[in-house]
This record gives structure tokens, C-alpha cells and sequence, in this order.
């Protein structure tokens, strides 16, 4: 489960679009490939999807938080917080 927990947090990391729209992204981590759509409703994205191991999640990401479901098994943790763009200074 926590290793699931640290791919979720490194879906919630994939996306930076408010407005997102559904379309299938994926990534790999530690060898299980996570394939997902994210959809926005109610000023929360949801993103959804499988494993490739046949695992399926739902994950609400609305106010900070991540709260769903892994597996049928209820899930909440902190959003990993968003690193701001470097700036660089043109003179």
C-alpha cells in the first residue's frame, strides 16, 4: 500500500493544468506502469485509472488533499505541495 501511496502522490505531481481535460497519461514506478485520466468537476480533479498489475484507484484532489479509493481500500493524505518555476533574472 505505501508504495502505491508514494506513485499516487507522484500522479498528483503529473499534473499542473487547472482545466484538465480527460486523456489517458501514464507513468512507471518501481516497475508497475499506472495509466490514468484526469477530470475536473466541482473545483476538484479526479484522476482515475488502473495498474498494471489489474489494480484499479480513484483519487479527488480538491483544497490540498487527495482522498479515494485504492483497491477498495479508502485513501487520504496531504498533495504534495507544487515547486514554483525557477526564475531567472535577464538584465
Amino acid at each position: 500500500m505505501s508504495k502505491f501511496l508514494f506513485a499516487a502522490a507522484a500522479a498528483v505531481l503529473t499534473f499542473t493544468a487547472p482545466m484538465a481535460i480527460a486523456s489517458e497519461r501514464s507513468f512507471t514506478h518501481e516497475g508497475v506502469t499506472y495509466t490514468y485520466s484526469i477530470t475536473t468537476r466541482d473545483k476538484a480533479q479526479i484522476l482515475e485509472g488502473r495498474t498494471s498489475k489489474g489494480g484499479e484507484f480513484r483519487l479527488n484532489v480538491k483544497n490540498g488533499w487527495v482522498e479515494g479509493y485504492v483497491n477498495d481500500t479508502r485513501v487520504s493524505f496531504r498533495a504534495p505541495r507544487e515547486k514554483a518555476p525557477a526564475q531567472i533574472a535577464a538584465r
